[in-house]
Order: C-alpha cells, then sequence, then structure tokens
C-alpha cells in the first residue's frame, strides 16, 4: 500500500519540490493549506492534480487532529512557517505563535491522533545567529538574532523534547539557506536573480541591497527535500545539520548573477541602509557531514550552477510577463 505523507506549508517553495519527490516515489501526498493564505497555489499548480489540499492551520490544534484522524498519514513533514527574518521584527508575536508554538499544536496532535505517525521539523541555520563556532554543527549552541531564529528555536527543542518524553518519531533537519527558481522574491537570492532580469531586459537599471559582505552557506532546495525524507525514514529519529560546508558572500552571488548576462554588477548595485537588519548574523556555514555519513545525503548542485538556473529561470518570467 502506497505510504501517506502530510505536508503543512505545501504551497512554499520546499513543500513544492518535497511534494513532486515524494510523489516520484508513489506516496498518496496531501498538503495541509489555510484557508486565509496569501500565498497562492503557483508553485504547485503542475502537480495540483495529483495531490489532495485539505484545510487546517497550526494555529488550531483541533483542525490538525481532525485533519490526522481523517486523512491518516504515515509522514508529515511541518514545514509551515512565519519564514521571512526581516517580517519576525515587525511581527514578532505572530512569528512566535505560528513557528514556534504551532509545533507544539502538531506534535500534540499526533501524539493523540497517532504516535505512530513519524514527523519532521524544519529547523533553521538562523538558530545559530551570532555563531559560536565555524563550521556549525549539531552540537553548536544557539544564538539566534531574531524573533524568527529565537521561535525555530522552540520548535526545535520542542520536537527533541517530544520524541524523548513520548518515544515519537520526530527529527530536526538544520537546514541551511536553500535557493531555487521557487524561492520567494523578498529572499535576497531571488531578489538579486530576478533584477538581474529585468536590468537585462531594460526594465530598471539598479538593484539596492543591504550587507554585501553578509556570508552564507546556499544550496539547492530539491537536494535538501531528498534529506527531509531521509530523515523520516531512518531507523532512528535525530537531528541533522543540511548545508553545503561552502560559504559565498551576498557581493559574490551578485557577481555570478550579473555575469550570466554579461553585466558588470559594480554598475547597478547600490547600498540602501532601509535592508541592514537590526541585529545581522555574519557569517553561517554548516557541516553536513552527520547527514552525509548517517543518511548517505549528498548534494548535486553548486553555488554557481544553482544561481545561473536561477538566473536563467526569471530570464524566461521577466520575458513572459512582457509579453
Amino acid at each position: 500500500m502506497a505510504k501517506r505523507a502530510l505536508i503543512t506549508g505545501i504551497t512554499g517553495q520546499d513543500g513544492s519540490y518535497l511534494a513532486e519527490f515524494l510523489l516520484e516515489r508513489d506516496y498518496e501526498v496531501i498538503g495541509m493549506v489555510r484557508r486565509s493564505s496569501t500565498e497562492g497555489l503557483e508553485r504547485i499548480a503542475h502537480i495540483e492534480d495529483r495531490i489532495k489540499l485539505v484545510g487546517g492551520d497550526l494555529l488550531d490544534e483541533g483542525s490538525m487532529i481532525t485533519m490526522l484522524v481523517d486523512e491518516k498519514p504515515d509522514e508529515v513533514y511541518n514545514l509551515a512557517a512565519q519564514s521571512f527574518v526581516q517580517t519576525s521584527f515587525s511581527q514578532p508575536v505572530l512569528t512566535a505563535k505560528t513557528t514556534a508554538v504551532g509545533v507544539t499544536r502538531m506534535l500534540d496532535a499526533i501524539r493523540f491522533a497517532n504516535p505512530e505517525i513519524r514527523f519532521y521539523q524544519a529547523s533553521s541555520s538562523e538558530m545559530f545567529g551570532k555563531v559560536l563556532e565555524v563550521p556549525q554543527r549539531e552540537t553548536t549552541p544557539f544564538y539566534p538574532r531574531s524573533p524568527y531564529g529565537v521561535a525555530k528555536v522552540y520548535g526545535h527543542w520542542i520536537t527533541v523534547n517530544y520524541r524523548e518524553s513520548y518515544d515519537l518519531h520526530a527529527s530536526s533537519g538544520i537546514l541551511f539557506n536553500h535557493e531555487s527558481p521557487r524561492r520567494g522574491l523578498e529572499f535576497v537570492t531571488r531578489k538579486v536573480t530576478y533584477a538581474v532580469a529585468r536590468i537585462k531586459a531594460g526594465l530598471q537599471d539598479q538593484l539596492a541591497l543591504g550587507n554585501l559582505d553578509a556570508q552564507r552557506d546556499w544550496g539547492f532546495a530539491a537536494d535538501y527535500v531528498d534529506a527531509m525524507w531521509r530523515m523520516v525514514q531512518a531507523d532512528t529519529p535525530d537531528d541533522y545539520v543540511i548545508a553545503t560546508g561552502e560559504t559565498h558572500s551576498v557581493r559574490e552571488l551578485c557577481e555570478v548573477a550579473f555575469n550570466a548576462v554579461g553585466l558588470n554588477m559594480e554598475d547597478h548595485v547600490v547600498l540602501d541602509e532601509q535592508f541592514l537588519r537590526p541585529a545581522e548574523v555574519d557569517l553561517l556555514v554548516g557541516d553536513p557531514s552527520k547527514a552525509e555519513e548517517k543518511l548517505g545525503w549528498e548534494r548535486n548542485v553548486g553555488f554557481r550552477q544553482l544561481v545561473e538556473m536561477m538566473v536563467e529561470s526569471d530570464l524566461a518570467l521577466v520575458h513572459r510577463q512582457q509579453n
């Protein structure tokens, strides 16, 4: 019998890639969507006829219990969150309700409905924040620098707590930045590649950015959903850093993106202080060796290939918008 998987946040970047990944493995895929969600279904439009969408909300434990009892999933992937760091400074309480306490509601719903369900929690490299060691690994202490990071730390530790208290198969993936052509326009990688495409098309001339020296560990989202699935299949639940082990600056990101269309970033990039965070995270770089050794995980797409893929996708998007 086919396995059944429930994905919260299915309309997001990771949710759409995970849904594709699971469908390729003959899963029945159920996606939880909020009735009031502003996020459209465009990322899953090409597979919408192959998945089942059900209403639910991380703010409402009753809706989640009902959903788990009705849909009977074998696996739950909790990817839903208020996931934009900048927004978490202006909406800290909402971020806490969904990104932190929402995880507790889902774990409690699983404990009540069926403790045999295997659970994946989307933890984040933003939990490391003001990093206490480089590179960051599973044992690195957390020092979050945003309400989002703080909320993710809560979600992470409540997952550990339920795993140890109730013997749930609950794992957390501490995912470092992972990008794709489906990334939201508010994230710096996509902001850059979309602006490059528009500048190349003559639709704008400048790209305003904040800290060009901020460094991140950027990987490809489709590689990272494979790691999520491997954690859930493992005999023993655990926590894993998923990263490339390489770091690149925002400046380097811009150079690769502009070079891809034959332009010079110096002619177009301007510094705008409104994009500087109240508390910046300077150097995030992960050590994925535990996931590579224990899960057999490996990444397929490198940094330059990723950026060029995103630029190519945005060139096509801008072309469609013009025609």
